[in-house]
C-alpha cells in the first residue's frame, strides 16, 4: 500500500489557506498514486490555535471546513488533524476522510499541558482507540504525546492488533529532537511489531518552529524513509505486510537530517525568522548593526531569511564607539549586501544629556546615561519602523536576556529576538558557520574576534559585569534549562560566589524578560511561554 505524508506550512486562523494546500497536496499524492494520505495535528487550523478555540465561530469553521475537505477529496482516504467541538467539549481530533465523508474520528487522549503546550486548557482527553482496515493493512491512530507513553499506549491498544501505527503532530523543535522523536517511534514498533508513520507541521509560528522531518519506521526500528528538513513536503513510500514483519518501501533518495548542531540550529533560525516576518504581513527588516558580534549575526540570519534587498543595518555611533566597530558594522553590511544607515547619535545624546542635567542629581557619568545611548536608538529603529512598516529585530541573545544584560526600551526594542533562545557562546559558532557556508568572510574575523562589548562608556568590556561566557553559560544552562538549584551548581565546581552572582541577576530580571519581543525558541527551555515565573518574587532558591 502506498502511504503519503504531508507535511505542511500551516498557517495559524487561516483555515481556508490550509484548506487549499491541503487540496493541492491531495492532487499531488493523486498523481504519485497515493492510497493514503497523512496530514499533520491541528493541520487544518495551524498550531497552536490557543485561545481561539474558545471562539465559537472558529469551531464552526473548524467543522465546515473538514467536511468540505472530504466532500472534495474523495478519491483517497485522508488523516487530518482539526480541532472537534462536540456538544460542550474540544478536542484535538483526528477525522478520516472517505468517500467523501468523515468516516471515523480519533481523538487526541494524552493532553500535554508543560512547556509551551497549554492543551488541557482546551481539550477533553478521547478515550477510545481506533483501528481501521484500509486495504490489506491494519492501521492505528495516535496525535502527538499519545505516542510518547510507552506502558500507556501499550495498555491502551491491549486488546487489538494492527500492522501500521500513525502519528499526526505538531512537535516543535529544539537541538537534538529529531534524535528523540527517532527513539520514541522505534520504541513503539519495537512493542507492537509494527511500522510506524510520523507526520509533523513545518513553519514558524510565533516562539515555535516545526521542524518537518516526517519519517516512516518498519516493524525493525529501521528509519526507512524521511521527508525534507524546514520544508514543506509530501513523502511517499510504500508498505507491504511480509509474513511477521512489516517492511517500507522508499525509492527515493534520504534526506539529511542536519543533525550537526550549528547546521541545524542556522537552518531554524532562519525558517523562524522568514515566517514571524511574512505570516504577521512584512516584506522588510531593520536592525541596528554595530558592528559586534550578535547584530552580525542576527543580520546574516536575516539576508538568508528574507533576501538582501529586504534588510536595512543601520549604526548609530557615539563618542564611545570605535572607528573599528563602526568600520566593521559598514563591512558586514557590505558583505551580505544589504543596506546600510549611518545615523550618529551624538548630538540627540547631548541634546538629552542637558535636559536631564536640569534635574538634581542626574549623572552624566552613571548606568543611566549608559542606557540612554540605547534608548536613543531604539526610539530611532522604531521611528523607522513606524515610518516605513518594516520589522525591527533586536539582537539580543539567551546569556544577556537571562542576566538583564540590557536595556529596556533600549536595545530590546522590536518586534522579533531572533536570537533569543541562543546562548552568547553558540552565537560565535553561528558567526564561524555562517562564514563558512559563505565561502568567505562575511562576518569579518576582527568582529569575531574582539572582546565583546556594549560601547556605552569608554573601554567598557562585557567582563566588567559578567563572567566569561563560558562559566556564564554553563550556569544559565544548569539554573534556566534544568532547573538546578545554585547548591547543585557549585557542587559541579562552579565558583560559588559566581553562582549566586548569576541566579540572582536571572531571578530579578524576570521583568525585563516580560517586556522583551518574542524569540525563537531553540533549547529545551526557553523563555517565554516555557518558562513562567512571577516578576513579584522574593523566593529564594537558595
Amino acid at each position: 500500500m502506498r502511504i503519503g505524508l504531508g507535511q505542511f506550512n500551516s498557517v495559524v486562523g487561516d483555515i481556508a489557506g490550509n484548506a487549499e494546500k491541503m487540496r493541492e497536496i491531495y492532487q499531488q499524492g493523486l498523481e504519485k498514486k497515493v492510497q493514503l494520505l497523512v496530514f499533520p495535528e491541528l493541520a487544518l487550523c495551524g498550531y497552536p490555535p490557543e485561545d481561539l478555540l474558545l471562539k465559537r465561530n472558529f469551531l464552526e469553521d473548524n467543522k465546515k471546513a473538514i467536511q468540505n475537505l472530504a466532500k472534495t477529496c474523495g478519491k483517497i482516504p485522508i488523516i487530518a488533524g482539526f480541532a472537534e467541538a462536540k456538544g460542550r467539549f474540544r478536542y484535538n481530533s483526528a477525522a478520516v476522510l472517505r468517500n467523501g465523508s468523515i468516516t471515523d474520528i480519533y481523538r487526541k487522549t494524552l493532553l500535554p499541558n508543560y512547556g509551551v503546550f497549554d492543551e488541557k486548557r482546551y481539550f477533553r482527553p478521547g478515550n477510545k482507540p481506533l483501528v481501521l482496515q484500509l486495504n490489506d493493512l491494519k492501521f492505528a491512530f495516535t496525535i502527538c504525546r499519545d505516542v510518547w507513553v510507552i506502558n500507556w499506549l501499550t495498555d491502551f491498544y491491549k486488546d487489538t492488533s494492527f500492522d501500521c501505527l500513525i502519528n499526526i503532530s505538531a512537535s516543535p523543535y529544539y537541538l537534538g529532537k529529531i534524535i528523540v522523536r527517532e527513539r520514541v517511534l522505534d520504541r513503539a514498533v519495537r512493542r507492537f511489531n509494527c511500522a510506524a508513520f510520523y507526520c509533523n507541521l513545518v513553519g514558524g509560528q510565533d516562539e515555535l518552529i516545526y521542524d518537518g522531518r516526517s519519517f516512516a519506521v518498519d516493524s525493525s526500528g529501521t528509519v526507512s524513509a524521511r521527508a525534507k528538513a524546514y520544508e514543506e513536503d509530501l513523502l511517499v513510500f510504500d508498505v507491504v505486510r511480509d509474513k511477521d514483519k512489516v517492511d517500507v518501501n522508499f525509492e527515493g533518495s534520504q534526506n539529511p537530517q542536519h543533525l550537526d548542531t550549528i547546521d541545524d540550529l542556522y537552518h531554524a533560525l532562519t525558517l523562524g525568522t522568514r515566517d514571524y516576518t511574512r505570516k504577521n504581513g512584512f516584506q522588510k527588516v531593520l536592525l541596528g548593526l554595530s558592528g559586534g558580534i550578535d547584530s552580525s549575526v542576527v543580520a546574516a540570519i536575516a539576508a538568508a531569511a528574507l533576501g538582501k534587498e529586504n534588510v536595512t543595518g543601520i549604526t548609530m555611533p557615539t563618542r564611545f564607539n570605535s572607528p573599528d566597530t563602526i568600520s566593521d558594522a559598514e563591512k558586514v553590511a557590505r558583505n551580505l549586501g544589504i543596506e546600510f544607515l549611518k545615523i550618529p547619535i551624538e548630538p540627540v545624546l547631548e541634546g538629552f544629556g542637558e535636559s536631564l542635567q536640569t534635574v538634581e542629581g542626574w549623572d552624566k557619568a552613571g548606568v543611566a546615561y549608559e542606557n540612554l545611548q540605547a534608548r536613543i536608538r531604539g526610539t530611532i529603529l522604531m521611528s523607522l519602523s513606524n515610518q516605513f512598516g518594516s520589522l525591527v529585530l533586536t539582537s539580543g541573545n539567551k546569556s544577556e536576556t537571562a542576566v538583564g544584560y540590557a536595556t529596556l526600551y533600549g536595545d530590546t526594542a522590536g518586534g522579533f529576538a531572533v536570537i533569543k533562545d541562543v546562548p552568547k557562546t553558540m552565537v560565535y559558532k553561528l558567526a564561524e558557520y555562517i562564514n563558512k557556508i559563505s565561502n568567505k568572510d562575511v562576518i569579518p574575523p576582527s568582529v569575531i574576534k574582539r572582546p565583546p562589548t556594549a560601547e556605552l562608556r569608554e573601554n567598557q568590556k562585557d567582563t566588567d559585569s559578567l563572567p566569561s561566557y563560558d562559566l556564564l553559560d554553563k550556569i544559565l544552562k544548569g539554573y534556566v534549562e534544568t532547573d538546578m538549584s545554585p547548591e547543585e551548581l557549585i557542587k559541579q565546581g562552579l565558583d560559588a560566589d559566581t553562582v549566586y552572582l548569576v541566579t540572582d541577576m536571572v531571578d530579578r530580571n524576570e521583568y525585563k524578560r516580560r517586556q522583551s519581543p518574542p524569540g525563537i525558541k531553540i533549547t529545551t527551555k526557553a523563555f517565554g511561554k516555557d518558562r513562567r515565573l512571577p516578576i513579584t518574587n522574593h523566593y529564594k532558591n537558595r
